[in-house]
């Protein structure tokens, strides 16, 4: 078990969505969500292969295991769909300057369910749980500059610039949300 008691992902439920655990039964589910080019534009700016969409729901479920935290499955409660994906990691990403210790969220919803409040339902549900199990004290996003969807969400959550950068030679904007 991890330091943080989770070896697993724990379902949040906010009004209208249900943050649970990736499973096997998701991967057919993610593939259109991870073939989207809405989807992917700022996220790899290609479609995924069904080879990489299942690696991914894999990564997911080990991230739990191994850190105590990772992505969950939003999931509309009404219609029981998958509507996208939100969640924490640490990706030791080679990019300059370094994130380092500090967690970075991250997320993607389905072109249905943009304009529908379901980011900013499942991104304060995603930090009211990091709060309580971790409070730590700098959470970390990185997001395409031309993103601008989620650059007012990361800003309606208290994130700032912290950096202009880039990763893998495309053009980021890293920010960063410090605990007052």
């Amino acid at each position: 078990m991890t330091s943080s008691g989770f070896d697993r992902a724990p379902i949040v439920e906010t009004e209208r969505l249900r943050l649970r655990a990736h499973t096997a039964a998701d991967f057919e589910a993610c593939i259109p969500m991870w073939n989207d080019p809405i989807v992917t534009r700022f996220i790899g700016g290609r479609a995924y292969t069904a080879e990489e969409v299942w690696q991914r729901v894999q990564r997911y479920a080990g991230s739990w295991a191994l850190l105590g935290h990772g992505f969950w499955v939003i999931e509309d409660k009404i219609s029981g769909k998958l509507v996208g994906e939100i969640g924490i990691m640490d990706a030791k990403r080679d990019m300059d300057p370094p994130f380092g210790k500090d967690r970075e969220l991250g997320w993607a919803l389905l072109p249905d369910a943009h304009g529908k409040g379901y980011a900013s339902e499942a991104l304060q549900a995603t930090l009211e749980w990091e709060r309580c199990v971790f409070n730590a004290p700098c959470l970390v996003c990185m997001i395409d500059p031309d993103n601008v969807p989620s650059i007012k969400l990361a800003m309606k959550f208290g994130f700032t610039e912290r950096v202009r950068t880039t990763y893998k030679t495309v053009p980021t904007i890293q920010f960063e949300r410090r605990r007052a």
